[in-house]
């Protein structure tokens, strides 16, 4: 499967190469060649030949050399039908393919995203001139955004209208609710997604709108965000707001800068560091690790990975094995967020970034820089914790180093921390401030209670967290037995067995109170019913894999069939925006209530 011969050939031939070429470096006519600096290396004398006639480069330093395909598919990234893609769209050429139904899919895509980007030019027409969005237009002053940063940013204003965007649109509601821009209310009318907020256009690597973040006034009622949800243009665990814009400079000093939040992203341009992303609404996931890979693979995070304890530890040091990146970690002041150091001191952002130090090297360091080492009692347990730190990571060798430092710093002998080091790895050792005795609870502990492994971010995580700040609405949904990790399920059987929080921290054991003591600090932004929906979509899609792995095996295969499509029809309303619960609720019940012989098994 793939674009037509033919369609790759007339790409190729009505592509003007040096135009293409000229977008990235300054080409000179010399002769019948074009000529000058190599987008791929740096250097100060012109070695890149343009071959217009031939539509062919080649560059005698570097020796990269191709067609105007070979040259996007490096300069952008792209796969090869995505740079033919590219080209295409320049060209203004209609590409067919070898299987009916890709063609299909991608002219669909090409709608929808079609869509998105006229959305969010009236989003933005209506930041500047709608007087219902004054209000938006004084906050943006306040935080320092001036009139060229709102157009070059593509900011815009979601009105308090319910429908203004989808009549303003006139595009079907099925894209409407494909793109995530809008869903049909309980009343049966067309409803905008988006309502009273500033909208932060998230594009994907091309640029490409694919989905919005939504960020609410200061006295406006709601949670502080509202992203786009997941649908056919977007994915929250892998979409990077900035990617396109930065991947220019990320490439150029082979790095790139992760943080929170869009307006981080953009106080790091203001700062003279262009090259920062930042997730949307989630965690650093391994998917944005692997999108990020093609283009540097040194990754600075820009927020303070030690506050995410051993389980975000875990992550990075197999991240970095896997995939063969580098984690370092930015030191930002206490207390300060990007965005505020970018307005108010962007040179020591800057040098906080140029400082970046390796993910290891700045937790022991953080540990290091809280002990008392005056004195040989202070040296010995600030050596203690540094050895829990640096016991997580897996390779021996890095290990070592660090040992060997730490000898230098706690003047201990290295041998003696390499044997202590062994016995930590051994049998770690809680923090000091939770080696205290816990009372063990009523009944038997959870199995393996002394092993639960750190729960990660996901949807099991978010889940925890949504009992513990809405009890009264989350127990009527979440049981122990719908979660899959251990210590997740640990920690709702805590929580349903004691009668608060605080109790629950009390009474368990190590890894559910040190999780449980977490989440209760934790803000908790996310809507209530999206994070059911998405716990109930993924019982659901497991529950439905056992179904049709029973239906192949079954002598009666019909009989899964109406419940099988029954499932695939409410995990498909339960992707689209605003979800009711009812739909939730249904689907739960039906995960719960299914039990090993009933009469949809056969």
């Amino acid at each position: 499967m793939g674009i037509l011969d033919e369609d790759v050939a007339r790409v190729r031939e009505q592509t003007d190469i040096v135009a293409v070429i000229s977008q990235y470096t300054s080409l000179k006519r010399v002769g019948q060649r074009w000529s000058g600096l190599c987008p791929f290396h740096a250097e100060k004398s012109p070695s890149f030949s343009v071959n217009a006639t031939d539509g062919l480069y080649h560059c005698f330093g570097c020796k990269a050399s191709g067609d105007a395909i070979t040259f996007v598919r490096e300069i952008e990234h792209l796969d090869f039908p995505g740079a033919v893609e590219y080209l295409a769209g320049k060209a203004g050429i209609a590409l067919r393919y070898t299987d009916a139904e890709e063609g299909e899919g991608r002219k669909r895509r090409g709608r929808l995203l079609d869509l998105a980007d006229r959305a969010a030019d009236w989003y933005h027409e209506r930041l500047r001139t709608s007087p219902d969005a004054a209000a938006a237009r004084r906050y943006l002053r306040s935080r320092g955004f001036d009139a060229e940063e709102v157009t070059r940013y593509r900011l815009g204003w979601a009105p308090d209208g319910w429908d203004l965007l989808t009549r303003a649109l006139r595009a079907p509601q099925a894209d409407m609710e494909a793109v995530g821009l809008g869903f049909v209310n309980r009343a049966g009318r067309p409803q905008d997604f988006f309502r009273s907020r500033i909208l932060f256009p998230i594009t994907d690597e091309r640029g490409r709108v694919i989905g919005f973040g939504g960020r609410k006034l200061p006295d406006a009622d709601g949670p502080k965000y509202q992203n786009s949800r997941d649908n056919e243009l977007y994915n929250k665990s892998k979409a990077l707001y900035g990617l396109s814009s930065a991947k220019a400079d990320v490439v150029a000093h082979n790095e790139v800068v992760i943080c929170e939040g869009y307006t981080d992203v953009i106080g790091f341009d203001r700062a003279g560091v262009p090259r920062a992303v930042a997730t949307c609404g989630t965690a650093l996931t391994e998917d944005h690790v692997k999108v990020l890979k093609r283009f540097t693979r040194r990754l600075v995070l820009a927020y303070d990975a030690d506050e995410a304890g051993q389980s975000a530890a875990e992550r990075v040091y197999a991240w970095e094995q896997a995939h063969e990146v580098q984690v370092s970690v930015v030191a930002l002041p206490p207390g300060a967020d990007p965005d505020e150091l970018a307005r108010e001191d962007p040179d020591a952002l800057q040098r906080a970034v140029a400082e970046a130090r390796p993910f290891l090297e700045f937790r022991v360091d953080r540990v290091l820089r809280a002990a008392d080492l005056s004195t040989p009692e202070g040296r010995t347990r600030a050596a203690e914790a540094a050895l829990e730190v640096v016991a997580e990571h897996p390779n021996d060798l890095v290990r070592d180093q660090y040992v060997m430092d730490l000898a230098d710093r706690c003047r201990i002998d290295a041998s003696r921390l390499r044997v202590r080091l062994e016995e930590v790895r051994r049998a770690p050792r809680r923090p000091p401030e939770d080696r205290r005795p816990r009372p063990e609870p009523d009944g038997p502990a959870p199995v393996g209670s002394s092993t639960l492994p750190p729960l990660p971010e996901g949807v099991e995580r978010e889940a925890v967290r949504l009992r513990v700040h809405h009890p009264d609405l989350a127990a009527a949904f979440l049981e122990p037995a719908m979660f899959t990790h251990p210590t997740a399920r640990a920690a709702l059987e805590a929580l349903d067995t004691h009668a608060s929080p605080a109790e629950a921290i009390e009474e368990s054991p190590r890894p559910v109170a040190e999780l449980l003591a977490r989440l209760a600090v934790e803000t908790h932004e996310a809507d209530p019913v999206d994070v059911l929906a998405r716990l109930a979509s993924e019982l659901g899609r497991r529950t439905m894999a056992d179904m049709e792995a029973e239906a192949r095996a079954s002598q009666d295969p019909l009989a899964y069939a109406e419940a099988i499509s029954w499932l695939k029809v409410t995990l498909d309303h339960l992707r689209r925006p605003n979800v009711e619960v009812e739909s939730v609720e249904q689907l739960l019940a039906f995960v719960r209530d299914r039990e090993p012989h009933d009469e949809r098994r056969g």
